[in-house]
């Protein structure tokens, strides 16, 4: 689906890759509503977006409120007129624990927010994509959506169920004029773990290497390419690439290797 002259919605627009979502969606040409629950973050988006803010409306909602999130298409097709296609990104890690010690309150806003939130978008949008001549749905999951992630043990299963959400979907609406994605980003340069609220369980060891992240402008870029081109599946940087191929090859030596690369975030 080509994406000028379309109208877009975008969760997580004040910060990160949704930020740069939106901001690409509107260099190309769309309407974009952005949702975020941080004001700030959206104003900061606002701001950014220059001359095409008359093309860019603000929603402050919380995806984890389902009345909230019924009342949005309403809303967006009351500035816009119609809305062709929504981009469920927001998400937030948990604290870099192992499960045992991970309390509740963190599991329930993992889930709500990765899983929920994108299940309550879906349910309200969709009858009005469908009535669209094309329409799009991309949800974003992660690399750990299909790798082990140790300390993100929650989080990975948040993110692998909005993988088959979404997969079970693009079966669902085989012959309607919608098409779906599902996004699997690895390491992005974006402040997941400070707006998670997670920076004082993520401690590095001393003399521990920084891994290579792709900026969130590339994956915005690489994820637009994707909803021009329909595709069913997206693999966003050489790590996520690099880990489907081992993962497909041997399961346990990819789960492996990645508890060696992140064994020094665990708490003794």
């Amino acid at each position: 689906m080509k994406i000028q002259n379309k109208v877009f919605v975008v969760t997580g627009g004040g910060n990160g890759i949704g930020r740069a979502l939106v901001l690409a969606l509107l260099s190309r040409g769309a309407s974009v509503a952005a949702i975020d629950i941080d004001a700030a973050g959206l104003e900061g988006t606002l701001a950014l977006a220059g001359r095409n803010r008359d093309r860019l409306s603000t929603h402050i909602v919380n995806i984890t409120e389902r009345a909230a999130v019924d009342a949005l298409p309403a809303q967006v097709i009351e500035r816009f007129g119609v809305v062709d296609g929504i981009i469920n990104n927001a998400g937030v890690i948990q604290p870099f624990v192992r499960l045992k010690d991970l309390d509740y309150g963190a599991i329930d806003r993992v889930m709500n927010v990765n899983l929920f939130g994108t299940l309550y978008m879906v349910k309200a949008f969709l009858p009005h994509l469908l009535a669209r001549p094309e329409a799009h749905i991309t949800n974003i999951s992660s690399m750990g959506g299909f790798l082990p992630v140790p300390g993100q043990t929650i989080y990975g299963a948040a993110k692998a169920a909005v993988k088959l959400l979404t997969e079970g979907l693009n079966s669902e609406l085989q012959g309607t004029s919608v098409k779906v994605t599902v996004v699997f980003p690895g390491a992005i340069q974006t402040n997941i773990a400070q707006n998670s609220g997670v920076m004082d369980s993520l401690q590095m060891k001393s003399g521990q290497p920084t891994p290579k992240m792709l900026s969130a402008d590339k994956a915005a870029r690489i994820i637009l390419e994707a909803i021009e081109q329909d595709r069913y599946r997206v693999l966003v940087g050489s790590d996520a690439m690099f880990m489907d191929a081992i993962y497909r090859l041997d399961p346990q030596r990819a789960a492996r290797f990645i508890y060696k690369q992140m064994v020094a975030l665990l708490p003794k």
